[in-house]
Protein backbone atom coordinates (compact mmCIF):
# COMPACT_ATOMS: atom_id res chain seq x y z
CA UNK A 1 0.00 0.00 0.00
CA UNK A 2 1.79 3.62 -1.08
CA UNK A 3 1.89 6.56 1.52
CA UNK A 4 -1.66 8.00 -0.41
CA UNK A 5 -3.39 4.95 -0.26
CA UNK A 6 -2.75 5.16 4.09
CA UNK A 7 -3.42 8.85 3.99
CA UNK A 8 -6.65 8.19 2.27
CA UNK A 9 -7.27 4.76 4.62
CA UNK A 10 -6.51 7.29 7.81
CA UNK A 11 -8.65 10.43 6.95
CA UNK A 12 -11.53 8.08 5.51
CA UNK A 13 -11.64 6.13 8.86
CA UNK A 14 -15.05 6.68 10.33
CA UNK A 15 -13.33 8.07 13.47
CA UNK A 16 -11.57 11.05 10.90
CA UNK A 17 -15.04 11.20 9.13
CA UNK A 18 -16.96 12.11 11.85
CA UNK A 19 -14.21 14.11 13.40
CA UNK A 20 -15.04 16.69 10.13
CA UNK A 21 -18.19 16.24 10.23
CA UNK A 22 -18.09 17.52 13.57
CA UNK A 23 -15.36 20.45 12.86
CA UNK A 24 -17.06 21.58 9.49
CA UNK A 25 -20.65 20.89 10.24
CA UNK A 26 -20.44 19.10 6.01
CA UNK A 27 -22.05 15.38 5.95
CA UNK A 28 -20.21 12.58 6.11
CA UNK A 29 -21.39 11.50 2.68
CA UNK A 30 -20.33 14.89 1.09
CA UNK A 31 -16.53 14.68 3.34
CA UNK A 32 -16.28 10.79 1.82
CA UNK A 33 -16.99 11.90 -1.66
CA UNK A 34 -14.38 14.83 -1.12
CA UNK A 35 -11.18 13.48 0.30
CA UNK A 36 -10.52 10.77 -2.40
CA UNK A 37 -10.40 13.86 -4.89
CA UNK A 38 -8.59 16.35 -2.92
CA UNK A 39 -5.74 14.83 -0.99
CA UNK A 40 -4.62 13.91 -4.25
CA UNK A 41 -4.86 16.94 -5.59
CA UNK A 42 -2.97 18.42 -2.59
CA UNK A 43 0.03 15.57 -2.83
CA UNK A 44 0.39 16.59 -6.08
CA UNK A 45 0.19 20.32 -5.62
CA UNK A 46 2.74 19.88 -3.13
CA UNK A 47 4.91 17.69 -5.55
CA UNK A 48 4.79 20.53 -8.12
CA UNK A 49 5.85 23.20 -5.29
CA UNK A 50 8.83 21.09 -4.03
CA UNK A 51 10.49 20.59 -7.73
CA UNK A 52 12.54 23.77 -6.71
CA UNK A 53 14.62 24.53 -4.05
CA UNK A 54 12.97 27.33 -3.02
CA UNK A 55 10.06 25.05 -2.66
CA UNK A 56 11.23 21.71 -1.35
CA UNK A 57 12.96 24.37 1.28
CA UNK A 58 9.34 25.63 2.03
CA UNK A 59 7.55 22.81 2.35
CA UNK A 60 10.47 21.31 4.12
CA UNK A 61 9.65 24.27 6.74
CA UNK A 62 6.05 23.49 6.56
CA UNK A 63 6.46 20.19 7.75
CA UNK A 64 8.92 20.87 10.38
CA UNK A 65 6.42 22.45 11.80
CA UNK A 66 3.69 19.81 11.55
CA UNK A 67 4.81 16.91 13.51
CA UNK A 68 2.08 15.73 15.39
CA UNK A 69 1.86 12.13 16.09
CA UNK A 70 -1.43 12.17 17.47
CA UNK A 71 -4.32 10.15 15.59
CA UNK A 72 -5.33 11.58 12.87
CA UNK A 73 -8.97 11.97 13.93
CA UNK A 74 -7.25 13.57 17.39
CA UNK A 75 -5.28 16.31 14.74
CA UNK A 76 -8.29 17.16 13.38
CA UNK A 77 -10.61 17.67 16.68
CA UNK A 78 -7.35 20.06 17.42
CA UNK A 79 -7.11 21.56 14.11
CA UNK A 80 -6.12 25.27 14.13
CA UNK A 81 -8.54 25.79 10.70
CA UNK A 82 -6.76 29.24 10.46
CA UNK A 83 -3.43 27.86 10.00
CA UNK A 84 -5.12 24.92 7.96
CA UNK A 85 -6.43 27.48 5.83
CA UNK A 86 -2.91 29.20 5.08
CA UNK A 87 -1.72 25.77 4.22
CA UNK A 88 -3.97 25.16 1.99
CA UNK A 89 -3.63 28.47 0.11
CA UNK A 90 0.22 27.98 -0.02
CA UNK A 91 -0.22 24.63 -1.38
CA UNK A 92 -2.21 25.38 -4.00
CA UNK A 93 -1.13 28.97 -4.58
CA UNK A 94 -2.83 30.78 -7.25
CA UNK A 95 -4.82 27.68 -8.30
CA UNK A 96 -6.81 27.99 -5.06
CA UNK A 97 -9.94 29.50 -6.60
CA UNK A 98 -9.74 27.00 -9.52
CA UNK A 99 -9.14 24.11 -7.24
CA UNK A 100 -11.35 24.69 -4.77
CA UNK A 101 -14.13 25.40 -7.16
CA UNK A 102 -13.33 21.71 -9.55
CA UNK A 103 -14.08 19.89 -6.17
CA UNK A 104 -17.35 21.90 -5.51
CA UNK A 105 -18.66 20.92 -9.25
CA UNK A 106 -16.99 17.76 -8.84
CA UNK A 107 -18.46 16.70 -5.42
CA UNK A 108 -21.85 18.94 -5.72
CA UNK A 109 -20.38 20.88 -1.92
CA UNK A 110 -20.22 24.40 -2.13
CA UNK A 111 -17.31 25.76 -2.27
CA UNK A 112 -17.26 27.21 1.44
CA UNK A 113 -17.73 23.53 2.68
CA UNK A 114 -15.01 22.41 0.68
CA UNK A 115 -12.93 25.09 1.64
CA UNK A 116 -13.75 24.22 5.29
CA UNK A 117 -12.85 20.44 5.22
CA UNK A 118 -9.92 21.51 3.14
CA UNK A 119 -9.31 23.93 6.05
CA UNK A 120 -9.90 21.29 8.87
CA UNK A 121 -7.59 18.42 7.39
CA UNK A 122 -4.75 20.12 6.40
CA UNK A 123 -2.67 20.05 9.35
CA UNK A 124 -3.18 16.63 10.03
CA UNK A 125 -2.33 16.10 5.82
CA UNK A 126 1.43 17.63 6.51
CA UNK A 127 1.69 15.92 9.78
CA UNK A 128 1.63 12.81 7.85
CA UNK A 129 4.00 13.69 5.25
CA UNK A 130 6.08 15.19 7.66
CA UNK A 131 6.10 11.62 9.65
CA UNK A 132 7.00 10.18 6.18
CA UNK A 133 9.83 12.33 5.21
CA UNK A 134 11.11 11.86 8.67
CA UNK A 135 10.93 7.54 7.85
CA UNK A 136 12.91 8.57 4.45
CA UNK A 137 15.38 10.50 6.52
CA UNK A 138 16.33 7.77 9.06
CA UNK A 139 19.11 5.55 8.79
CA UNK A 140 18.57 1.89 8.09
CA UNK A 141 19.65 1.20 11.11
CA UNK A 142 17.36 2.72 13.30
CA UNK A 143 13.94 2.76 11.39
CA UNK A 144 14.65 -0.37 9.15
CA UNK A 145 13.96 1.10 5.99
CA UNK A 146 16.18 3.82 4.00
CA UNK A 147 14.75 6.26 0.91
CA UNK A 148 14.85 3.65 -1.41
CA UNK A 149 13.56 0.89 0.15
CA UNK A 150 10.55 3.60 1.41
CA UNK A 151 10.14 5.03 -2.03
CA UNK A 152 9.66 1.32 -3.21
CA UNK A 153 7.43 0.31 -1.04
CA UNK A 154 5.22 3.58 -1.67
CA UNK A 155 5.72 4.13 -4.89
CA UNK A 156 6.07 0.68 -6.15
CA UNK A 157 9.45 1.51 -7.67
CA UNK A 158 11.92 -1.54 -7.97
CA UNK A 159 14.29 -1.70 -5.33
CA UNK A 160 17.51 -0.99 -7.94
CA UNK A 161 15.42 2.10 -9.27
CA UNK A 162 15.05 2.82 -5.61
CA UNK A 163 18.51 2.36 -4.33
CA UNK A 164 19.49 5.17 -7.27
CA UNK A 165 17.05 7.39 -6.75
CA UNK A 166 18.23 7.56 -3.24
CA UNK A 167 22.05 7.49 -3.92
CA UNK A 168 20.54 10.52 -6.90
CA UNK A 169 18.64 12.38 -3.82
CA UNK A 170 21.20 12.17 -1.31
CA UNK A 171 23.35 14.13 -3.92
CA UNK A 172 20.75 16.87 -4.34
CA UNK A 173 19.71 19.05 -1.66
CA UNK A 174 15.82 18.91 -1.40
CA UNK A 175 15.13 16.49 -3.70
CA UNK A 176 14.27 13.37 -1.41
CA UNK A 177 11.53 14.87 -0.01
CA UNK A 178 10.51 16.05 -4.36
CA UNK A 179 11.42 12.20 -4.80
CA UNK A 180 8.55 11.33 -1.61
CA UNK A 181 6.22 13.45 -2.89
CA UNK A 182 6.63 12.19 -6.79
CA UNK A 183 6.18 8.39 -5.26
CA UNK A 184 3.18 9.64 -2.85
CA UNK A 185 1.24 11.25 -6.46
CA UNK A 186 1.74 7.63 -8.98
Amino acid sequence: MNLLSLLLTSMLAPSSVNSLEQKTNVSSALIRKLLPLAIPLLIKAMTTNASNQSGALSLLGALSQHKSTNTMDDQIKTADTQDGKKIVGHILGNDYDNAIGQLSRQTGMETSQVASVLAALAPALLSGVSAANTQAAKPAQTSGLDLGSLLGMFGGVAPQQAQTQESSAKDMNGMALLSLLSALSK
